[in-house]
């Protein structure tokens, strides 16, 4: 590891500060404004819900147009306008003198946030490690989990003392004077893929570059989507409504916020440990397996049980998000090669990206009509349990793809 790290940190670190910033488009940092939002607007839970829903979905069609241009052009290029464009995101949050400039901030922020900079950053990885792609995803993706336990926590500090308008001026400010000349510097001088191992033989050697038009007409690509989305969905959904969840259950205020350690220290663990694992049997063999923890997280919140049960939930959580960010980073240039990478993820991107919008849409006007959110929890469980035996399928027929050779044991190497 770090040796690896010694001959590769350049483009490590930058793919880290790029995961690391795009904190300020995710939910669960945008979530801990929503209550300021709502009493300042005079929302309901459903209302933001929707209008939440609807910025994130504009920003989910633009990815497809604007995601597939990292073929194109210089990843240094692209950050060099993605960053601005999201810290000037960030301060209109801050502002929000009408509800309008809030719907536009928040699709500025999905769209260049969530959705741009974690696309720049998985995609040029994916495309610039091979023998070693499932380490390099792993270690790109901790940007988001150290994010995810850090950034909201010195936001709710932030707020608390100074109003959540100087937390996100604050955000704007480090975007402009860390996020982007650090990563900047770290793409301008793109990395060469070299080097082979025993995941790389058995099957990048099988793989050849399909086109995103190809992809949009293989069934197994919609099959995996059906598993992709999981996470994005119910993730953003909890992360979102968790002041009507500490209401509703009559837990601590700040007990997501502080639980998020929890979380990121899970995700971080279980990345790295499936990092190690798509290096040595590739990425496919995973697939069964990461959505079962999500499954449990979600029946744990339907009981609705005591505070530290918030914290449980967050183990389960942190695995499937651990296994499912690394995976999904290693996953599409094993089975659709690297030529188009940009375009074909900005496909899977804007799916994600559309789910989390219809997370907090569709719930929350559940919520309105008195469907509670720990009944959903169960809907959700039991959805990911179907899933995980689709995905299962999905990894025995990538493998009889990619290894026609090879026996149909699911996980022979």
């Amino acid at each position: 590891m770090l040796n690896f790290l010694r001959h590769n940190i350049r483009w490590i670190a930058g793919g880290f500060t790029l995961t690391f910033f795009s904190s300020f488009g995710q939910t669960y940092f945008i979530s801990v404004s929503i209550s300021e939002w709502r009493e300042a607007f005079d929302l309901s839970h459903g209302e933001f819900g929707r209008l939440y829903m609807f910025a994130t979905l504009a920003s989910a069609a633009c990815l497809p147009f604007i995601g597939k241009l990292i073929d194109s052009i210089p990843a240094h290029r692209m950050i060099a306008v993605v960053i601005p464009v999201l810290s000037v995101a960030a301060a209109l949050a801050g502002f929000a003198a009408s509800l309008w400039m809030l719907v536009v901030a928040i699709f500025l922020l999905r769209l260049f946030g969530q959705g741009m900079m974690t696309h720049i950053a998985l995609t040029t990885t994916g495309r610039w490690f091979s023998a070693e792609r499932g380490r390099a995803v792993s270690l790109v993706v901790l940007g988001n989990q150290v994010g995810e336990a850090t950034i909201p926590l010195v936001f709710s500090v932030v707020a608390i003392a100074y109003g959540h308008q100087t937390g996100w001026y604050l955000g704007a400010a480090a975007l402009l004077l860390i996020g982007l000349p650090f990563s900047f510097w770290a793409y301008s001088v793109p990395r060469e893929p070299h080097g082979c191992s025993a995941s790389d033989s058995k099957s990048d050697r099988h793989v050849r570059n399909w086109t995103r038009s190809e992809v949009m007409r293989d069934p197994v690509f919609w099959a995996l989507l059906t598993g992709v989305l999981a996470p994005g969905f119910i993730g953003t959904t909890i992360f979102y409504h968790q002041n009507y969840l500490t209401e509703l259950n009559g837990w601590p205020p700040q007990l997501f916020v502080q639980s998020l350690i929890t979380l990121s220290t899970m995700t971080v663990i279980f990345t790295l440990i499936s990092g190690a694992v798509i290096n040595k049997f590739g990425a496919r063999v995973m697939l069964p397996y990461f959505l079962i923890p999500l499954a449990i997280a979600c029946f744990l919140l339907a009981a609705s049980g005591p505070a530290l049960s918030v914290y449980v939930v967050m183990v389960f959580l942190g695995i499937s998000y651990g296994i499912s960010w690394t995976l999904f980073g290693s996953l599409w240039p094993e089975i659709y090669g690297t030529t188009h990478l940009g375009s074909i993820r900005a496909i899977t991107v804007s799916a994600i990206v559309f789910a989390t919008a219809a997370g907090p849409g569709l719930t929350g006007t559940l919520i309105d009509f008195g469907i509670t959110l720990p009944r959903q929890m169960n809907y959700f469980g039991s959805y990911c349990l179907m899933a995980v035996v689709v995905m299962t399928i999905a990894a025995v027929l990538l493998k009889r793809r990619i290894n026609p050779g090879d026996s149909d044991e699911l996980f022979q190497d």
